[in-house]
């Protein structure tokens, strides 16, 4: 059964924030990325619960996975909707909860 994700406009650009970033010494390693994270979406997709919860972050219903090639990476979806949405993509040293709080609502 094919897998569904929908990245959200803010999810999106994020990836590209990153891509870019990252872009800037090395494009093939952004490449990487990107496939690495688009890739944990894909299986965000499949198996939507193996994220966790952060409620020490947000209150609201998402889960953060952490992207296993690249762990600098959070993923944060809403494992409830069809397709699964991908609300952002964060890099680990940010400060997540700030973040979340100014871009509710998710």
């Amino acid at each position: 059964m094919p897998s569904s994700y929908q990245l959200t406009p803010q999810a999106l650009d994020d990836l590209s924030e990153i891509w870019d970033y990252i872009a800037e010494d090395n494009v093939q390693a952004a490449n990487r990325v990107e496939s690495a994270i688009l890739s944990a979406c894909n299986n965000l997709a499949i198996h939507p619960l193996i994220g966790s919860k952060r409620t020490e972050i947000t209150p609201l219903p998402v889960r953060f996975w952490t992207v296993t090639r690249y762990p600098n990476f959070i993923v944060v979806y809403r494992p409830d909707t069809k397709p699964l949405q991908v609300m952002s993509v964060l890099h680990a040293k940010r400060n997540i909860k700030a973040l979340l709080e100014e871009r509710s609502p998710l």
